[in-house]
């Protein structure tokens, strides 16, 4: 992989310290007018606690379902798909769901500029911005080539600790491409999602794959570190590009093994019935299963 050009990292390391216990490692730091300031690495098990698991809606009827029941306290969502097919769609409406539900929200946008974001929730008929002036959803725009990965987790941690109850991660992708070690970084989001698990926050990140159709490539693999994984998918059906939706991974429950068409208007999020008479939808040049009537959700013409 290409890392991108970004700022320079400035990191600080405690080789010794006589009687007493310290961190190890790498901590990122930065040099403001007036001193330094270090951000210590997140050890998650140093912040263990009790919790009971709670699933949550997604504000969505049919993408609940989808899910098993919806999302779950202390568990990692990763939304995962090509730019452009929902992803981000759906992590906002899970936070204006929390939201609605009086919950509140922390959501990193590392790609997004905020007039879109408003913009594209607008088109969604999501109130983001209500939500933002209460203070129940908290939105804050990330350079990627700025932020040291170590300064993220702080933000994260202080979010946390402020009551957030959902984070949204918007996208990661970004974020991975920036850092001069990938690997490192991998380490951290484990730790990262570890503690937001333990402290019983709903977590929602948002990965883009390369590609529009077929073969699918990520700039990282993730999957290994969520909980449960959506796949997004663009399939060509009678000369139109349509929208589909999975869940191909679920750890704290049983979910729906279907595909379902995926559409947006200015009401919110469809989620349609599974896509009984196409097989192949994932490749995105599917064939009709034999039946004469086209699937549901379309209309022959």
């Amino acid at each position: 992989m290409i890392e991108l050009p970004a700022a320079d990292r400035r990191k600080l390391r405690v080789t010794k310290l006589r009687g007493a216990k310290y961190r190890s490692g790498n901590h990122d730091c930065i040099i403001l007018t007036g001193g330094l300031e270090v951000f210590p690495r997140l050890v998650a098990s140093e912040h263990r606690s009790a919790f009971g698991v709670k699933t949550i809606s997604t504000g969505v009827t049919e993408l609940d379902a989808l899910l098993g029941g919806g999302l779950d306290h202390g568990a990692s969502t990763l939304l995962l798909g090509p730019a452009g097919s929902g992803k981000s769609a759906v992590a906002m409406q899970a936070a204006c769901a929390a939201a609605a539900r009086g919950e509140a929200v922390a959501l990193f946008l590392f790609e997004e500029r905020m007039g879109t974001f408003h913009a594209r929730a607008s088109s969604l008929g999501l109130p983001i911005r209500r939500h933002i002036e209460s203070g129940l959803i908290r939105v804050k725009q990330i350079d990627p080539a700025e932020l040291p990965p170590d300064q993220f987790t702080h933000l994260v941690r202080l979010s946390v600790e402020e009551g957030a109850r959902m984070l949204v991660v918007d996208s990661v992708s970004g974020y991975f491409m920036a850092m001069p070690d990938s690997q490192a970084l991998s380490l951290q989001l484990h730790e990262l999602l570890a503690y937001t698990g333990d402290q019983g926050v709903a977590s929602v990140l948002t990965l883009a794959q390369t590609g529009l159709v077929g073969n699918m490539q990520s700039p990282v693999d993730m999957s290994y570190l969520a909980d449960t994984v959506v796949l997004f998918r663009y399939f060509e059906a009678k000369g139109h590009i349509h929208k589909a939706v999975s869940v191909v991974k679920r750890r704290s429950g049983a979910h729906e093994d279907s595909i379902r068409k995926l559409t947006f208007n200015e009401t919110g999020i469809v989620v349609g019935p599974p896509l009984l008479d196409f097989h192949g939808v994932l490749t995105g040049a599917p064939a009709r299963a034999g039946q004469a009537d086209g699937p549901r959700g379309f209309r022959r013409t």
